[in-house]
Protein backbone atom coordinates (compact mmCIF):
# COMPACT_ATOMS: atom_id res chain seq x y z
CA UNK A 1 0.00 0.00 0.00
CA UNK A 2 1.41 3.48 -0.82
CA UNK A 3 1.98 6.00 1.78
CA UNK A 4 0.54 9.27 2.51
CA UNK A 5 1.65 12.67 2.83
CA UNK A 6 1.40 15.90 4.23
CA UNK A 7 2.99 18.60 1.99
CA UNK A 8 3.22 22.04 3.07
CA UNK A 9 4.73 25.35 2.13
CA UNK A 10 4.82 27.77 4.82
CA UNK A 11 5.14 31.32 5.73
CA UNK A 12 5.69 32.23 9.58
CA UNK A 13 4.44 35.70 10.82
CA UNK A 14 4.72 34.97 14.46
CA UNK A 15 7.19 33.03 15.38
CA UNK A 16 6.44 32.25 19.44
CA UNK A 17 3.06 31.15 18.40
CA UNK A 18 4.06 28.98 15.71
CA UNK A 19 6.13 27.30 18.28
CA UNK A 20 3.44 26.45 20.16
CA UNK A 21 1.64 24.65 17.32
CA UNK A 22 4.58 22.57 16.20
CA UNK A 23 4.64 21.75 19.79
CA UNK A 24 0.79 20.76 20.35
CA UNK A 25 1.07 19.00 16.55
CA UNK A 26 3.49 16.61 18.01
CA UNK A 27 0.24 14.17 19.73
CA UNK A 28 -2.61 14.32 16.57
CA UNK A 29 0.37 13.19 14.12
CA UNK A 30 1.37 10.34 16.26
CA UNK A 31 -1.93 8.98 16.90
CA UNK A 32 -1.87 8.45 13.00
CA UNK A 33 1.57 7.80 12.53
CA UNK A 34 2.64 10.70 11.10
CA UNK A 35 6.50 10.99 10.45
CA UNK A 36 8.24 13.90 9.18
CA UNK A 37 10.27 13.46 6.46
CA UNK A 38 11.26 17.21 5.16
CA UNK A 39 10.86 19.88 8.38
CA UNK A 40 12.26 23.31 7.28
CA UNK A 41 15.48 22.41 6.07
CA UNK A 42 17.13 24.63 4.03
CA UNK A 43 16.01 24.64 -0.20
CA UNK A 44 17.06 25.81 -3.20
CA UNK A 45 13.54 26.98 -5.05
CA UNK A 46 15.00 26.23 -8.89
CA UNK A 47 11.09 26.70 -10.54
CA UNK A 48 8.27 28.97 -10.04
CA UNK A 49 7.22 29.78 -6.02
CA UNK A 50 7.27 28.48 -2.47
CA UNK A 51 7.08 30.11 1.03
CA UNK A 52 10.04 29.98 3.47
CA UNK A 53 9.49 26.96 5.79
CA UNK A 54 8.79 23.03 3.38
CA UNK A 55 7.48 20.31 5.51
CA UNK A 56 7.00 16.59 4.58
CA UNK A 57 5.23 14.50 6.76
CA UNK A 58 4.70 10.42 5.86
CA UNK A 59 1.70 8.56 7.31
CA UNK A 60 0.85 4.66 6.90
CA UNK A 61 -1.61 5.42 4.28
CA UNK A 62 -3.54 8.43 2.29
CA UNK A 63 -6.33 7.19 4.48
CA UNK A 64 -4.37 8.17 8.00
CA UNK A 65 -3.08 10.81 6.11
CA UNK A 66 -6.16 12.55 5.82
CA UNK A 67 -7.91 11.49 9.04
CA UNK A 68 -5.33 12.88 10.89
CA UNK A 69 -5.91 16.52 9.65
CA UNK A 70 -9.86 16.03 9.68
CA UNK A 71 -9.49 14.86 13.09
CA UNK A 72 -10.32 16.87 16.09
CA UNK A 73 -7.32 16.88 17.69
CA UNK A 74 -5.65 17.99 14.75
CA UNK A 75 -8.11 20.92 14.09
CA UNK A 76 -7.51 22.27 17.31
CA UNK A 77 -4.06 22.44 16.76
CA UNK A 78 -4.96 23.98 13.26
CA UNK A 79 -6.14 27.18 15.30
CA UNK A 80 -2.91 27.70 16.28
CA UNK A 81 -1.01 27.80 13.03
CA UNK A 82 -3.35 29.92 11.44
CA UNK A 83 -2.66 32.66 14.01
CA UNK A 84 0.68 32.28 13.13
CA UNK A 85 1.28 31.32 9.52
CA UNK A 86 -0.09 31.41 6.26
CA UNK A 87 0.60 27.98 4.27
CA UNK A 88 -0.33 26.08 1.46
CA UNK A 89 -1.16 22.85 2.35
CA UNK A 90 -1.59 19.62 0.64
CA UNK A 91 -2.62 15.94 1.05
CA UNK A 92 -1.56 13.47 -1.57
CA UNK A 93 -0.91 9.81 -2.08
CA UNK A 94 2.48 8.16 -2.51
CA UNK A 95 3.43 6.40 -5.53
CA UNK A 96 4.14 2.42 -5.30
CA UNK A 97 4.71 1.76 -9.03
CA UNK A 98 7.93 1.11 -10.77
CA UNK A 99 11.14 3.51 -11.09
CA UNK A 100 12.92 4.29 -13.97
CA UNK A 101 15.12 1.80 -14.80
CA UNK A 102 13.00 -0.48 -13.67
CA UNK A 103 10.70 -3.06 -15.29
CA UNK A 104 6.48 -2.26 -15.97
Amino acid sequence: MAKGYWIAHVDVSDAEAYKRYVAANAAPLAMYGGRFIVRGGPYDCVEGKTRTRNVVIEFPSLEAAAACYQSPEYQAVKALRLQAAEADFVIIGGYDGPQPGEAA
